[in-house]
Formats: C-alpha cells, structure tokens, sequence
C-alpha cells in the first residue's frame, strides 16, 4: 500500500523547518547534506512546505548533528516547537515566511526606485540630455550598484554557498547574469580603450539596466511567490486557529482561572461558556449544551452534550455552559492529529516528482554550458566590441529565462493545496504518493457492514396475522425484547417505540441463544425466534414461511411470533443501506470505476444489499484474511485498487490495497492500515475523494509540462536560435521576468485547487 511506512526498529523519524531554499537544486543539496550524515536512513525536503522528513537512528547520530549538517549546506533551521504546542511548527513557520515576506518587500522596494530612472535614462537614447555622455553613463552606475550589492546581495551570498559546495542552483544563475551584465559595464566604463571603438570615441554599450532590471523582476517574483505559498497551507493554519489561547481552568474550590492551554494537563476541569470554543479534549462533568462539531463531523446540527460525552478541542460550544475533565492534551488531541497528518501530506513526495528531480539535478549545469555556448557562438559570429556585446547579453539571457524553480514547485505545490483542501473537506489523504495512486484507481472493493450501511440493525417490516394490527402486535414483542441486551432485540423496542406502540410489561423472561425469547405479557405467552424456536412449543410457522422468505431475499432477517400459543405474526429487521452509499456509487460507475462488494455477511443478505445498491459483483461470507486475498487476486488482473472499509477488521485487506480507505470520524482520524481517512459523509465523501486526487495529478501533469515547455522553448529563444529567421532576441531584462513569472504560474495554477468542491464538479474530474 502506497502510504505504509516501512517499520525501522532501530530509526525515528523527526522534522526540520529549512529556511533559505529557492528552488529544487536546494532540495537536493538539502537531502544530499542530511543523508550524509552517519545513521541517517531517509530524508524527503519539499520546497513548498519548507520542510525536511528524516529518519535517522538515535544510536548513531542526533537532532544537532542534522541541524549542522543543513547549516554548513547554507541553510538555516527554525526551532522545534516544544511538544506541549503542536501548533507551534506552522506558527514557527509562519513567522519566518512573514519576515522573509517583510525583507523581500523591503529589497523589492529600493530595487524598484532605482530601477525606474535607471531604466529611463538607458533606454532615453540621447533624447535626455547628457544621457550619452560620461556623466549619463556615470549615473547608470551609481544607480545600478547599489542594487547588485544590496538587494542584490541575497542571491549572491547563497550562490556563493553553493558554490563552496560545488553545487550550482537559481542563486547562481541570476548571480552570473548579473555580475556578467554589472561587470562587462563596469569595465566598458572605466576602461573603454579595452573596446576597439572606445579609442575612436564611440563608447561601448553598457547593460547597467539589465542587471538592475533582472534583479527587480526577480525580487518581484519571490514576492508574488511567496504570497501564493504563504495561501499554500490556508487549510493547516485554519485548523490551527480554532484552537483558543486560553482555557476557564475550574480550581479545587470551584473558582475558575484563565491559563494558557499548554498549562492544561490531563485530569484538570474546564469551564467552557456559550460561544466559545473547547480548548481540548474532554469529557463532560457538568452542565448542558448543543455543540458545533462540524469542523470535525461536517455535521451542521449541533450535537447535544451532557454528563459523560466527549467534546473535542476546536468545536464551538454554542447554547450552554459546560465543564468538562481533561482527557487528551497537545499533539494527543484529535484536531492535533488532523494538523499533523495533514502537514505530513504536505511534505511527502508523490510519484510523478521523479522526472522533476532528475532533471533539476542536470539541469544548472546545462543551462550554463548552453550560455557559454550562446556566448562563444555569437563572439564567433562578430569578434569586435558589439559582437562581444551581444554575446554577453545573449549568455545573460539564457542564464535568467532558466528557471529550476519552476520544476522545483511544479508537485509539491500541488500536493500541498490538494491535501489541504481535502482536509478542509474532511477528507484525509495520508501524502502525494496516495494522491497519485488514488487518482488511478479503477476498481473500488467495498466493504458492507457500517461502510454502505447504517451499521446498525433497524426495524424494517411489521407483518400481523392475529388481528390486533401491528402496534398491538409489537408492543407485545418489544415488552419481550426489552428485556434482552442482543442489538436485535434493541432494534426492535427502538423502532416499536418510533412507530408509537404502548410500552407494555413483561414478565418470565427466558431466552435461548440463536433460537429466540419468551415472555408473558397480559398473561399470554409470547415467543419470538426462528421456525425450530417455534416448532419446539408446536406452533407452525408453515402460513407465514414464504412472507419471511421474501423477507431474507430483501436482505431483511425475519423473525417469527407467536401470543398464546398461535401464530401472530413477523418482525424483520436489516442494516440497511445508506442512501448516500446509493448515490457514492453511481457517482463512481460515472468516473468509470468499477465497484464490487466484499462482506463476511451471509451470501442471501448481500446479494440483496447489492442490488439495493446496483452493486453487480459480490464477494460473500469472506473472513479478513480472504478479503485480502480477494484484493491481490484484482491486482493479478491488472487493476488498481481501493479497498474502503473501517480499518480495523478490514487491516489486512486495506494495506494489500493500492489504496485502503478508511470510514473514520474525529475521535478516530486515521487508522493505520488506511491511505484515506473519510472524517465527514461516510462512503458519500469517497467521489469526491477520488475526484480531487484526479485533480491534483492533472494540476501536477499541468505544471510539469508548462515547467518543462517554458525551459525548452524559452532557453533557445534567448540564446538567439531563431535570430537568423525571425530577427528576434530577447532582452536579459525580459528573459528575468519570464522566469519570474513561471514560478508564479505554477503556484497560482496549483492554488486554483482550492475552489475544488466550491461550485458544481463535473462528472469527469
């Protein structure tokens, strides 16, 4: 199964949020510098979530040794937050992307002021007086320095970095372009007799604006991205924020003090009132409400809430006061546990990344050999100063259209924003590798019981012979089975007392198991059971056999009764199928999946909750073990499949799966054994699911191919390849924000993902 962890006795995995990584030539350096660590046994970085996913053997080496080993890499490190605060790490991490976000807009701000003369007065051509001559020139320098040096300075200090790491990434590229621009200026103007025509008075071409210019659509770039990534993880720190500061803890003598809810332990009580929300797990001692615990059930109507009910951290108390016992705290409590999942998701790395970092690991020296090319090539072409030139400014280009960012964010964007409004959906995807798998699945083997039915038995057919109707007739039954414990018999009063039959009393009871119940009511004997139960006080169920069978072919269990010694009548009761099973499955036959069910129920019993539900292929009477048996058969054929059931007796079916699905609720969000945990809707929120993973991979494939069309179009084109068709070369200044504007486009394609189940889906998503 796709999200199943390989057991490492000897690891443990931990989390570092990296700061400082551009692109995907950092995520290698990064998870090259942490594998090289001694005991290290994985190490996953994404880009998006800024985040590093390592395992690592405690015997061997230890937290500092990887935090140095990203450090010496360039990098820096946010750090842990304590264990008492699991929202900590996204607040962490939300405060460094914050001050990255403030110095980004600073050094785009001074960028830009200086730019914008820069830019008119190079570009003036002589219209502006003076602009031609030395004082104009002298000008452009002054203007340009101050930004290659100062919001400049960034990318020069981590090219620098990789450099002494024999690595190359973004910050190279645009440090190289802009030194080659800033460089071949300064030099054409302090030595202009180095250039031919220098000693002739015509003053060489200066690109003073071109590294001014790249530099501030660059910076511009990284500010729009990092507004779309900060949009990247809405759906983690909404989680986080419902989750109040501070707690009413109630004190020994009954008086309440307000304390931070890391003081919280368990055991204590707390005092919620109306309107506030639950600042963690508990149970209730005291006091009466309803509670809004949609962002955990999706349920809209609130839950009521007395002595002995579970309330959970982040649910809104709505008309009463409560005070309640502290169960669970900090990273135990059920938001707590969505919060991590939902990050570890973010952070993991689906399938289809493998192209993307292949390439990104080839990609900058390519680039840079192709721009030497460019470079050599046109000098070839023209060996005198504008020659040299145009050289320089086609090996500037070529050096700013490539964009490793671009490939870098293409999958982890997507995965982060797909995961993340799955989870605002209560659908919870256990990773970008589940994501792919899921978006792939054909066959979807369904378990029965509490997965497309209620999960309960429930009274469904009332048949009376005996003339006294059928409220007569089942208050009699249920006076009987009131005094049984067997859910069967629960059912019945339950649904006696739904139709309105009058309680009635009933005295001598006996019971024998499997057969039936007896008991006196009004002083005539009532036995309710099977035909043997029946046959053995002489009573013939022979009038009513083909009723009950047409009962059992329904899917309904019959059970006969007899009052004073004649034949009365039947009660049936079933565990009927759910009306949004009915609905989830057509949904899936129009994806085109096809849907079969897999039971431990009786054969007659599930052939009928099938054709309830349209379901065509029936696997009966299995026990677990042939469950998976049934799951590795449908592999053999080719298929890839989802096994849905509620991840405990389904375990071994669910991880033989390419996907195990799991019917979960906010006390229970992620069994083991399940890729996919359903929070809310039950089987219903399955389409959708798999819908939004069909999504996500085809925003994935989106972004890939863009990335991978922009590079392999843009990089000729700069280098001036179609120069002897067209007459085209593309400036340094707009080769900048083209590559500026591809990373933006890939983050703002992924987040479109957002807005996934907010207006009508089409069928074939």
């Amino acid at each position: 199964m796709t999200a199943i962890a390989v057991a490492h006795s000897a690891t443990i995995p931990t989390e570092l949020t990296v700061t400082g990584m551009t692109c995907a030539a950092c995520v290698r350096r990064v998870e090259k510098a942490v594998r090289g660590v001694p005991g290290v046994d994985e190490a996953i970085v994404n880009l998006v979530t800024q985040r590093a996913s390592i395992r690592f053997d405690p015997n061997a080496t230890h937290r500092d040794a990887l935090v140095a080993a990203i450090e010496k890499a360039g990098y820096g490190v946010v750090p842990p937050a304590p264990a008492e605060k699991p929202a900590s790490r996204a607040d962490a991490l939300a405060d460094v992307e914050e001050r990255e976000q403030r110095s980004i807009r600073r050094d785009f701000a001074i960028a830009a002021i200086l730019t914008v003369p820069l830019l008119v007065l190079a570009m003036s051509h002589g219209a502006i007086p003076g602009s031609d001559g030395a004082t104009g020139r002298w000008i452009q320098f002054l203007l340009a320095t101050p930004i290659v040096f100062g919001p400049g300075l960034r990318f020069l200090r981590l090219a620098w970095a990789a450099l002494r790491h024999r690595s190359a990434d973004m910050n190279t590229l645009v440090s190289m372009g802009v030194l080659s621009a800033w460089g071949y200026s300064t030099v054409a103007l302090t030595m202009p007799q180095l250039f031919p025509h220098g000693e002739h008075g015509v003053l060489p071409h200066l690109y003073f604006e071109a590294a001014a210019g790249i530099l501030s659509f660059v910076l511009l770039g990284k500010l729009l991205e990092t507004r779309a990534r900060k949009r990247l993880s809405d759906a983690v720190r909404g989680l986080v924020s419902l989750v109040p500061k501070t707690a009413h803890r109630v004190d020994a003598d009954g008086t309440s003090s307000d304390v931070a809810i890391e003081q919280l332990v368990v055991g204590d009580r707390v005092l919620v009132r109306p309107g506030e929300r639950i600042p963690t797990d508990g149970q209730v001692v005291r006091g009466t409400s309803a509670v809004d615990e949609s962002m955990l059930t999706g349920e809209s109507i609130p839950v009521d809430k007395r002595e002995g009910s579970p309330v959970f951290g982040g649910t809104l108390n709505q008309s009463g006061a409560l005070t309640f016992e502290v169960t669970r705290t900090g990273g135990d409590t059920a938001l707590a546990r969505i919060v991590e999942a939902v990050e570890q998701a973010q952070g993991s790395r689906a399938p289809i990344a493998r192209l993307a970092d292949v390439v990104s690991g080839y990609f900058v020296p390519v680039v840079m050999t192709i721009a030497t090319i460019a470079l050599i090539a046109w000098f070839a072409v023209a060996p005198d100063a504008d020659g040299f030139a145009v050289a320089v400014e086609r090996f500037v280009a070529v050096l700013m259209i490539a964009c490793p960012c671009a490939l870098g964010l293409a999958t982890p964007a997507a995965v982060a924003v797909g995961t993340g409004r799955g989870a605002e959906l209560g659908i919870l995807i256990k990773g970008g590798a589940v994501l792919e798998a899921a978006s792939r699945v054909d066959t979807v083997l369904l378990d029965k019981t509490g997965t497309v039915t209620e999960g309960k038995p429930t009274l469904t057919d009332v048949i009376d012979i005996s003339g006294r109707g059928e409220l007569a007739l089942l208050a009699a039954v249920a006076a009987v089975e009131h005094e049984s414990e067997h859910p069967v018999a629960q059912a019945i009063v339950a649904g006696a007392r739904a139709r309105g039959a009058e309680r009635a009393e009933a005295t001598r009871f006996e019971m024998e198991p499997g057969a039936g119940v007896e008991g006196i009511v009004a002083g005539e004997t009532v036995r309710i059971g099977t035909t043997a139960y029946l046959a053995a006080a002489g009573i013939s169920t022979a009038s009513l056999d083909a009723s009950a069978d047409a009962l059992a072919a329904k899917g309904r269990t019959p059970s006969f009764v007899s009052i004073g010694g004649r034949l009365a009548g039947i009660v049936a009761i079933a565990d009927r199928a759910t009306a949004e099973a009915r609905r989830a499955i057509d949904a899936m036959k129009a994806l085109g999946i096809d849907v079969a069910m897999v039971t431990g129920d009786r054969e007659r019993t599930a052939q009928a909750v099938a054709a309830e539900l349209g379901i065509e292929r029936v696997f009966a009477e299995v026990r677990p073990e042939d469950k998976a048996r049934i799951v590795a058969a449908e592999r053999a054929r080719g298929r890839i499949v989802a096994m849905v059931g509620d991840g405990i007796n389904d375990a071994p079916a669910l991880a033989g799966a390419h996907v195990g699905v799991a019917i979960g609720t906010g006390t229970d969000i992620a069994v083991a054994a399940a890729d996919i945990a359903l929070l809310r809707g039950g089987i219903g929120s399955l389409p959708r699911a798999l819908r939004l993973a069909r999504s996500t991979l085809r925003t994935i494939r989106q972004n890939l191919f863009w990335a991978f069309i922009f590079n392999i179009i843009g990089v000729p084109v700069a280098a001036g390849a179609l120069y002897p068709l067209t007459g085209w070369l593309l400036s340094p200044i707009l080769a900048s924000a083209a590559m500026s504007l591809s990373s933006v486009s890939v983050l703002t394609n992924s987040l479109r993902l957002r807005r996934f189940g907010r207006a009508p889906e089409r069928s074939h998503v």
